[in-house]
């Protein structure tokens, strides 16, 4: 069994977590071990839905806040344990977000009386398809434990306010040969030759940039897997281009998927996953009280972050972390310190602790 200590510093705990490892589907350990850390805390009364963990002050105040952070990671890339050089922890899910999961955590324990209710909410499976994500599956099963005002998401912002988030989508262009000898191939046709158009057409789009409440958001439209052949002898008859667009908010689900057909007209598509994007919504009270608390000029959130899902549970929500985002999921995944200190004290600032 594997204990949290959460009297420890932000920096050691997000080391602690890290090395707890929760690839996306088998993060029973790090829940198991965040449920008996909050369950420890008097003010809390928790609760749990599979592999996503809740706790909540029930102290009846004016205004409900939530606070959230997932506890999965992308799959490990040879960088467990962590390791701690020159004021930078390394590690997978160091940034993508087990530094804003301990500062959660570190508030959940020693700030007993908020100036605010406040929910903490650490979830399951955030990194892979829509459907099985911890925090859509509690939204269904139990919604009235993400009630709030307001929603805090603890990604990696590096310590800024990111409003809103692109949506995102994925789809498969199938591209259909005639199968045949490869010694005989004037008998069949090439599939996997048939991508070179695809893929010219990836590389030449031009993604737009769009402007919301002066928040500028960059699209992209992306081959990200290809698959195809039978053998070393057969010419293949099928094959598949995994195509991921990252679009802005303004744009519906329906929307984005118009334009991967516009833009691949003439081949079949079949959309797999997606998923909205969400609205900067910084103009709301409770959003610009803590852009002004937080008192740095907000940013476009790059990529889809559960934003979009308080928002369609009409709660305003931001992105606000420790980390670069720059450098989650890759081999070299680090996060400094500072910024998990920061994070912390603005936060406890924020919530009056």
């Amino acid at each position: 069994m594997t204990d949290l200590d959460l009297t420890t510093d932000a920096a050691a705990l997000t080391v602690a977590l890290c090395d707890i490892e929760s690839v996306s589907g088998a993060e029973v350990v790090l829940a198991d071990a965040v449920e008996r850390a909050l369950r420890s805390i008097p003010h809390l009364s928790v609760d749990r839905d599979g592999d996503t963990v809740v706790g909540r002050t029930q102290l009846g105040r004016d205004e409900r806040v939530v606070i959230a952070g997932h506890l999965d990671t992308v799959p490990l890339g040879d960088n467990l344990p962590c390791r701690v050089e020159g004021g930078r922890i390394h590690g997978c899910g160091t940034t993508d977000m087990k530094s804003g999961v301990a500062v959660a955590l570190r508030l959940a324990a020693h700030v007993r009386e908020p100036n605010r209710d406040v929910t903490y909410v650490f979830y399951d499976n955030e990194e892979v398809e829509a459907e099985k994500n911890g925090l859509g599956r509690v939204s269904r099963n139990n919604p009235e434990w993400l009630a709030g005002d307001f929603a805090v998401l603890m990604e990696p912002t590096n310590a800024t306010v990111e409003g809103g988030c692109q949506g995102t989508l994925r789809a498969d262009v199938v591209l259909h040969g005639h199968r045949a000898h490869s010694a005989r191939a004037w008998m069949g046709s090439n599939a996997v030759h048939a991508a070179g158009e695809v893929l010219a057409r990836l590389a030449a789009y031009q993604p737009a940039e769009v402007d919301i409440d002066g928040l500028v958001y960059r699209e992209g439209l992306n081959a990200v897997g290809i698959s195809g052949g039978v053998a070393g002898n057969v010419i293949p008859d099928e094959c598949r281009i995994t195509v991921n667009y990252r679009f802005a908010p303004d744009k519906t689900e329906a929307e984005a998927a118009d334009v991967v057909r516009r833009v691949l007209d003439g081949f079949e598509v079949e959309v797999s996953d997606s998923a909205p994007g969400a609205m900067p919504g910084l103009s709301h009270p409770a959003a610009a009280a803590f852009v002004k608390m937080v008192g740095r000029e907000s940013q476009p959130k790059f990529g889809w972050t559960d934003v979009a899902r308080f928002s369609a549970l009409g709660v305003p929500a931001v992105n606000y972390g420790p980390g670069d985002p720059s450098v989650a999921h890759q081999r070299e995944e680090y996060c400094d310190i500072a910024p998990i200190h920061e994070c912390e004290q603005t936060m406890r600032a924020w919530l009056g602790g």
